[in-house]
């Protein structure tokens, strides 16, 4: 167990660098796009600035046609500073947007990360019953804090298997077929056995639980991986 809490501590500590890092990454990195990108656009006013410089400097264009004409250049420089001014807010909009998705990425594949060596762990270390119990009445099993409603025949596979694992014996599947159905093994077929193994991981329902409490060892048979003390048959 505390190897486990430490494996759990370790890869949440991890993940935890990790996305600090790369959020700091992509916002700094962003932030240095745009800072760049904001720089290098022209000033909102420098063709206003021109105007008014043609206006200063070319003071003898008194016809009506020159006047209007600076005046048409004055609207051009106003219009072109508005617009400007809009580009400006939907780039910094767009680099908002992609520094959410690349941050949003970023915490997805950490998390997916996290989550595969944690299945990777539980792989290894198989799965974890603190407490079986096993109700024939109610045809009832409580694993740990999951309750699963069994059909007759499941329920009867699970129950010798219970008791071949308090008998640290491991059954074939022409064993287990006898037992159940009261005939000698060697009369029993072995696919027998192993439909009714098939049966009871599907009633379990959840593959990889089923996969890891119900063990297949090769050429040897089939048994429960978890502790003969924690099985209660009621």
């Amino acid at each position: 167990m505390p190897e486990t809490s430490t494996f759990a501590t370790e890869a949440k500590w991890t993940g935890q660098r990790v996305v600090a890092l790369g959020v700091g990454a992509i916002v700094l990195i962003l932030g240095v796009a745009a800072l760049f990108l904001f720089r290098t656009l022209p000033d909102a006013n420098a063709f206003n600035a021109r105007v008014e410089q043609l206006f200063v400097e070319n003071d003898t264009l008194t016809g009506e046609a020159e006047i209007k004409l600076l005046e048409i250049l004055a609207q051009s420089g106003t219009a072109f500073s508005d617009t400007l001014a809009g580009y400006r807010v939907v780039i910094f909009v767009l680099m908002v947007f992609a520094t959410a998705l690349l941050v949003a990425a970023l915490v997805f594949l950490v998390v997916i990360v996290t989550q595969n060596r944690r299945m990777d762990e539980i792989a290894r270390a198989g799965i974890r019953v603190n407490s079986l119990v096993i109700r024939r009445d109610e045809r009832r099993v409580v694993l740990n804090d999951m309750e699963f409603n069994l059909t007759e025949a499941a329920l009867e596979t699970l129950s010798v298997l219970a008791e071949a694992r308090m008998d640290e014996d491991v059954l074939t599947g022409a064993e287990l077929e006898g037992v159940i159905s009261g005939r000698s093994a060697a009369d029993c077929d072995e696919a027998a056995g192993a439909t009714r193994i098939k049966r009871l991981r599907d009633a379990l329902g959840n593959q990889m639980m089923a996969e890891l409490l119900v063990k297949t060892i090769a050429r040897r048979g089939y048994m429960l991986s978890i502790d003969k003390n924690v099985i209660r048959m009621e």
